[in-house]
Parts: C-alpha cells; structure tokens; sequence
C-alpha cells in the first residue's frame, strides 16, 4: 500500500532528507585514496549521531555497518571494511540513510578518487544526468512508469545497461515502503502519481551492455555486475509535488 505522507510528515522528511544530505557533503573531502571503506563508515555514523539520528541501514535485515560503500564493480550494498582501500582511479558510491525523528532521509552520490580514466568520468556523469532526467518526469497525475522511460531514453545513447534486480522504493516511517521504482520503462509501473508520495530514485548503470547482477554467497549482501564492468549510482528521495518534484535531499 503507497503511504499519502500528511504535512507534518512531509516537515519531518524534510528535515531527514536535509541531514542525509549534510551526511554527504561532510564526507566527500574524507573521500580519496589511501582511505578504508571503514573508516568512511565511522566518520559517517559518528557525524550522524552527533545531529541527533541513528544510521538506518546498521543491523536492517543483518546488514552490519552504518553505511554501504560500492567500489568499481559493486553495484551496491557494499559493506565497508578496513582491508577495502581506496586507490587513484576508483569509483565509490556512498550510500546514506538516516533516522531522524522516526523518518527516514535516503540518498548516495557515486564519488571518484584520483586519476579517472575518461569514459568512468563520463559513465559517472552520465548516471547522474539519468537521475535528473528520471526526477524531471515526476508530476502529479502521470504514471510511475514515465520515470525509468526517461532515464532508459537518455541511457540508451551509450553502450550501457541499466540494472533490474534492484530500483527505488517508498520511504516514510519505514526504510522501504510501496511503490517500487523501476528505472527503466515498464507498465508495471503504471502507477498514477498524486500529490504527497515519497520514494526514491536511484539508477544503477552498468558500463557493460548486461544489467546482470550477483549476489556475494560470503557475505549475502555485496551485488556485483557479473559481467565485472563498473558500475555507478545516484540517488535522491523526491517527494511529489502540486507542481512536480521536490528533492529532499538536494545538497
């Protein structure tokens, strides 16, 4: 069942989608090489304590950190720990979700260390373009699906893939809520749109042609491209508007 947020959930929304955000702005100059996956953890959760919220994906479902951090070829759900350093040339996306107030603020950016070869450079950038593209077409009264047909109709210029195992989802009180967001064009997405939803949007695009995934039998939670291609992701929480979209948690 999609959850119609009230106004005063949308203030407190708000005010969690501000702080993921505030989450990520902090961390990006910790962000470089010679740096452990783990240590982005600490700092990101200590940073999150400190402004009165707790770090929604620490034991969700088991998961065992604060934070999850995809590097190359992970897709997501990535765990940090201290032997994951990164090196010049790497690609990392920093996915956060805090809890503040009994609400949840979900958002990443995929950050690049060093030295990037041009066409991760341009996988990046291109990625987040899609989400802009996929945010854009949010307006009340049109359907759900309008969003993974705009980012699928930009994506579909480059020789990449556009991941299907995972998308985005509703968000409010619970970390993930009805409906799930496909990104790319679908009828089961043909959901209308009203004023007052929240959810997330967050392409996964593979630099390879396959959107094929795996699931790490160690750890049970790490997705990565089968193919070994890299991969990059954004995400935003958007909250649908009278007039379109609104990100919560715009920088």
């Amino acid at each position: 069942m999609i959850v119609i947020k009230t106004q005063e959930e949308i203030e407190k929304m708000r005010k969690a989608g501000s702080l993921a955000a505030q989450v990520l702005d902090y961390i990006g100059p910790f962000i470089k090489a010679g740096v452990s996956t783990l240590t982005i953890n600490d700092l990101c959760a200590e940073f999150t304590q400190k402004h009165g919220a707790i770090s929604a994906p620490l034991n969700y479902h088991g998961f065992p950190k604060s934070i999850c951090t995809s590097i190359n070829e992970v897709v997501c759900h990535g765990i940090p720990v201290e032997k994951d350093i990164l090196k010049d040339g790497d690609i990392v996306n920093i996915d956060i979700t805090v809890i503040l107030d009994g609400y949840h603020g979900d958002t990443s950016r995929t950050f690049m260390i060093g030295n990037v070869d041009e066409d991760v450079k341009n996988l990046v950038s291109r990625t987040q373009n899609a989400l802009d593209r996929g945010i854009a077409a949010i307006h009340p009264g049109k359907y759900l699906y309008e969003v993974g047909k705009a980012i699928e109709k930009y994506i579909s210029k480059f020789d990449y893939s556009i991941v299907r195992a995972y998308g985005g989802h509703g968000i409010g009180k619970t970390f993930h809520e009805d409906p799930h967001v496909l990104h790319h064009f679908s009828k089961e997405n043909r959901i209308r749109l009203q004023e007052g939803m929240i959810f997330t949007v967050e392409p996964m695009i593979n630099m390879g042609k396959s959107y094929e995934v795996e699931t790490s039998a160690t750890d049970g939670w790490t997705v990565t491209t089968v193919d070994g291609s890299l991969s990059a992701q954004f995400e935003h929480t958007i909250l649908v508007t009278s007039e379109g979209a609104e990100i919560l948690t715009k920088a």
